[in-house]
């Protein structure tokens, strides 16, 4: 099928247009980090009005990018959540309208079913395997059997891991976003200069912690007598992202051990990290296992990811009804309920 995707689930708008689940033919993405930097984070209602404005722009450049008109569309996927309600209703209402309009069936994809698939539109990763999402607002480890057949193994007790790098460069003065410019600091500084803490590393489970780590670095700055910059803020900054990402890789590769599976797939806007992504091919090349990262688009939020499970629904028949609506928190463990009578 020719897949027309759309993704507004926080502050990025972004449409697709996807053949066979597999082959992207355009994948554009508006974002809205200028709207939301003077505020240090997301505004739900600015991002909601810049959705409106965004996605018919998006929409018509993706089929120009593609090279087809919106009369070729035979079908149309978009995020149902999880994520901002208000965001998530301009994507659902332009996809029902355009369903509607065209007569063409359409389905709503989990957000993070699309991240834990994106690597499928790159190279065939096959099932099962074991996911690790880390984003600003998910940190969990799946096991991923197919196409709406997931099971949670871990997730995060409070900040998400994306959340936590924001978190403390707005702290350090570096902005929003600031994970990447962490990232790039960490690369220049010394690891062993400074230590946090490593929550619940050495715990006989699956989840993650992450707000000790970031109460550790602001009680660190407290005690200061001098503001952090040069060196010092290149060694903090690395000191972080060490602590960060060696409880990401252990519980990652525990997961592994725990399932018995050979395969990890790392998505979501911080698989972009190049600390995270050095510490996993470390790890995985010791342990000979394999693990797969998307490139750094396909990481981001973005509509083509959607493509994926999209194909694999509506081939099967499975549409969504015009009544459905957008959820805000919803378990990836009952992605495929809608569709569960032969998944």
């Amino acid at each position: 099928m020719l897949l027309l995707c759309l993704e507004s689930s926080c502050d990025e708008t972004s449409a697709a247009v996807v053949r066979g689940g597999r082959e992207v033919l355009s994948n554009v993405i508006a974002s809205q980090v200028d709207v939301h930097a003077r505020y240090g984070g997301v505004v739900p209602e600015l991002a909601s009005r810049k959705h409106l404005e965004a996605l018919p722009v998006v929409v018509a450049e993706a089929l120009e990018k593609a090279g087809v008109d919106i009369g070729a569309i035979e079908g149309l996927a978009v995020t149902r959540g999880p994520g901002l309600v208000g965001a998530l209703l301009v994507g659902l209402a332009a996809a029902k309208a355009l369903a509607f309009a065209r007569g063409i069936p359409w389905v709503g994809v989990h957000h993070i079913e699309g991240h834990a698939l994106a690597i499928q539109l790159e190279r065939e990763v096959a099932y099962p395997f074991v996911s690790l999402i880390v984003s600003g607002g998910h940190t969990h480890l799946y096991r991923v059997d197919g196409v709406g057949r997931y099971r949670t193994l871990g997730r995060t007790l409070d900040d998400a891991a994306g959340e936590a790098y924001d978190k403390v460069a707005k702290l350090l003065g570096l902005g929003y976003p600031g994970g990447a410019v962490m990232d790039r600091l960490a690369a220049e500084g010394d690891p062993a200069a400074i230590v946090f803490p490593r929550p619940l590393l050495h715990q006989d489970n699956l989840d993650f912690s992450f707000s000790g780590i970031k109460t550790a670095v602001l009680n660190y700055v407290n005690r200061q007598k001098t503001t952090i910059e040069g060196q010092h803020l290149k060694d903090l900054a690395a000191g972080f992202q060490r602590a960060a990402v060696e409880v990401l890789t252990a519980k990652a590769l525990r997961a592994l051990d725990a399932t018995g599976m050979q395969r990890l797939v790392v998505a979501g806007g911080v698989a972009c990290n190049r600390g995270l992504r050095q510490s996993l091919q470390q790890a995985a090349a010791e342990r000979g296992v394999e693990v797969y990262f998307p490139s750094p688009l396909l990481c981001t939020d973005n509509a083509a990811m959607l493509g994926v499970a999209a194909q694999d629904y509506l081939q099967r028949g499975y549409a969504s009804p015009l009544d459905l609506n957008a959820l805000a928190s919803w378990p990836l463990d009952r992605a495929g309920d809608d569709f569960s009578r032969d998944l």
